[in-house]
C-alpha cells in the first residue's frame, strides 16, 4: 500500500506544529542560554572595545577565528538573532492557543461527577439523617472557596485555576520580555567613551569612541545632554591578599539635560549610573592620562595635552601609550611610552610598578622621527604608532612630573608635566527598559503562582439509602503532587459530616 505524500501545505502544518510545541520552545530557550555563555566569558565590543583589542593581542591566533564566529558580538550576531526569533515565534504559537484554552476552561462548568467516586485517589462515605438537599446545600456552603456547580444529586467543585493562570502569565511575560528586548535593540543605542578628568562630554556621535545605534536610531535622535568630569577618586586595598585591588571608584559630574537647562551634580559610581533624559551613563573603569609638553627645535610648543594610556593589567596599572606630534614644522615626532604609577625596582634591576595607585609616577619614552603616516588616508589607532617610515632617535631617562628630556640632535624637548585620571563610561538608551522590567516582574509573579497554588477537584454525592438515611460520598482529586492533598480532602469530609450532625432531620420541610 502506497504511503500518501504530504502536500506543501501539509509539510508547512507539520513544521508549524513542531516549531510551536513546548518541547521545541524549551530546546530553543536552552540554546539561547548556551549561546549567551560566550558573551559572558569573552569580552564583547558592545561593552568594551579595549578589552576585545587586548584579548586579540594576547591571543593572535585564536581571536580571528572567534571574530569570524561573532563571539565578540554575541548578542548582535546572526546566529543568536536566529535562535531569538525562532524562540519568539515558537512561544507565540505555543502560548497564545494555551491562553485561549485556559480562558475557555475558566468559563466552563466544573467537570461532571464521575460515576464511581470510589476509584478516585481520595474517597469517603458516610450516612446521615439529613436529606440529600440539605447535604448538597451544606456541601456548597463548605466549598465556598471553590467554583461549584450542582448537577442532579451531586456537587462538583474545583479550585486552583490560578496555577494555570500563573503558567500562562509566565509564558506571556516571557514573550513580552523578548519583545521588549527586541524593541530596546531596535529603538535604543549604546556608546562607549573615555573622558579625562576636567574634560566635558556632549551626547553627539563624533564624541563616542564606539557607538552602536539601534536600527531606528538616527544621529539627530540623541538626547542633548552634556556633562563635565570634575573630579575622580579611586581607592585601593593596601594590605592583605587582596592588596592592589580596587576598593571604590567615584567621579563627580556636573551635567545638564539640554542646553540652557540648569546644571546639576551627580556622584558616578559603579552600579550607580547617571540617569538623564532616559539615558543611563555607567562607570566602567579608569586609567591614567600623563600630560606632556613638546617643544620643537625653535623652542615653540607644538604639543601640550594629556594622553590616555591603556593599562596592561589592573594589579599594577602599568600602562602603554603613544604620543603623536605632527605639527613640528619639519620631520614629525612620535613616541611610545610606558607609565608606571608606583615605580619600583624589580629583583633583576628592571623598573616596574608595584601598586595601581599613583604613588611615584614615572614615564619612559622611546622617540621616533619621520613620517607618522597621518596623511596616507589609512585609518590609525590612537594607541599605536606606525614606525615604518620613521627612525628611532633613542630612549628617555626615567621621567617624573616636572622632568624634561632633551631630544638628540637638537630636535626639541619633551616635558612630563603630570598626569590626570580618565574614566571609561557607557551610555545606554533603552526605551523598552520599563516594559522589560514589568514583563520580568510578571514572569516572577506567574512562576510563584505556578509553584504554590494547588489545583484540586472535589465531588459530593448524596442519595437516599435503602434504610431511609442519606448516603454521602465525598471524593477528591489533586492535579499536582503534594502530600497535603489527602489530608485536606479528609478534613473537608469530616467538616461536612460534623455540619450535618448539627442539622435537624426536617430542616428542609421533611421528616426523618
Amino acid at each position: 500500500m502506497a504511503v500518501p505524500r504530504l502536500s506543501p501545505l501539509g509539510w508547512a502544518r507539520w513544521a508549524w506544529r513542531i516549531l510551536t510545541s513546548m518541547r521545541t520552545a524549551l530546546i530553543l530557550l536552552f540554546l539561547l542560554a548556551v549561546g549567551a555563555i560566550p558573551g559572558s566569558v569573552l569580552p564583547q565590543r558592545g561593552v568594551s572595545v579595549d578589552q576585545v583589542r587586548d584579548y586579540a593581542i594576547e591571543n593572535p591566533d585564536l581571536a580571528p577565528w572567534l571574530d569570524r564566529l561573532y563571539l565578540f558580538d554575541v548578542y548582535s550576531s546572526p546566529w543568536y538573532a536566529a535562535i531569538y526569533l525562532l524562540l519568539f515565534v515558537s512561544l507565540t504559537g505555543c502560548v497564545l492557543p494555551r491562553a485561549a484554552a485556559h480562558y475557555r476552561a475558566m468559563r466552563a462548568r466544573p467537570p461532571r461527577t464521575p460515576r464511581n467516586l470510589g476509584r478516585l485517589p481520595y474517597s469517603a462515605r458516610f450516612t446521615t439523617a439529613a436529606p440529600p438537599g440539605t447535604v448538597l446545600a451544606e456541601a456548597r456552603s463548605l466549598l465556598s472557596g471553590y467554583r461549584a456547580d450542582t448537577d442532579g444529586d451531586s456537587v462538583a467543585a474545583e479550585k486552583g485555576y490560578l496555577r494555570e493562570t500563573g503558567n500562562v502569565v509566565f509564558h506571556l511575560a516571557l514573550l513580552a520580555l523578548l519583545a521588549a528586548l527586541a524593541a530596546g535593540s531596535f529603538l535604543g543605542y549604546r556608546g562607549n567613551m573615555l573622558v579625562i578628568e576636567g574634560d566635558a562630554f556632549a551626547n553627539t556621535v563624533p564624541l563616542y569612541d564606539a557607538f552602536y545605534p539601534g536600527t531606528a536610531v538616527d544621529a539627530d535622535d540623541l538626547q542633548p545632554f552634556s556633562f563635565t568630569v570634575d573630579d575622580f577618586r579611586a581607592t585601593f586595598i593596601e594590605e592583605g591578599g587582596l592588596s592592589g585591588q580596587a576598593a571604590s571608584y567615584a567621579a563627580d559630574l556636573t551635567y545638564t539635560a539640554a542646553p540652557g537647562e540648569p546644571e546639576r551634580t551627580h556622584e558616578l559610581e559603579v552600579n550607580h549610573p547617571l540617569s538623564v533624559d532616559g539615558v543611563q551613563v555607567y562607570l566602567l573603569g579608569h586609567g591614567y592620562a600623563p600630560h606632556f609638553k613638546v617643544t620643537d627645535a625653535d623652542g615653540d610648543v607644538v604639543f601640550d595635552q594629556p594622553v590616555p594610556f591603556l593599562y596592561r593589567e589592573t594589579a599594577t596599572f602599568t600602562s602603554d601609550g603613544v604620543i603623536k606630534v605632527p605639527d613640528t614644522g619639519g620631520e614629525q615626532l612620535g613616541f611610545t611610552a610606558v607609565f608606571l604609577p608606583s615605580a619600583a625596582e624589580a629583583a633583576d634591576g628592571s623598573l616596574i610598578s608595584d601598586f595601581p595607585d599613583a604613588r611615584d609616577p614615572v614615564v619612559t619614552l622611546t622617540g621616533y622621527k619621520g613620517d607618522l603616516g597621518l596623511d596616507s588616508g589609512r585609518s590609525q589607532s590612537v594607541y599605536q604608532l606606525a614606525t615604518g617610515d620613521m627612525t628611532e632617535i633613542g630612549d628617555s631617562p626615567e621621567l617624573r612630573p616636572g622632568d624634561t628630556w632633551e631630544l638628540p640632535d637638537g630636535s626639541g624637548t619633551v616635558e612630563f608635566t603630570g598626569y590626570s585620571d580618565y574614566i571609561s563610561m557607557q551610555a545606554n538608551s533603552n526605551p523598552a527598559r520599563v516594559p522589560a522590567l514589568v514583563a520580568a516582574s510578571a514572569a516572577v509573579v506567574g512562576l510563584v503562582l505556578t509553584l504554590f497554588v494547588r489545583p484540586r477537584r472535589v465531588w459530593v454525592r448524596a442519595r437516599a439509602g435503602a434504610d431511609g438515611r442519606t448516603v454521602v460520598e465525598v471524593a477528591g482529586l489533586s492535579k499536582s503532587e503534594g502530600a497535603g492533598a489527602t489530608s485536606a480532602f479528609h478534613s473537608l469530609s469530616l467538616a461536612l459530616r460534623d455540619r450535618l450532625r448539627e442539622r435537624p432531620a426536617a430542616d428542609d420541610g421533611t421528616k426523618e
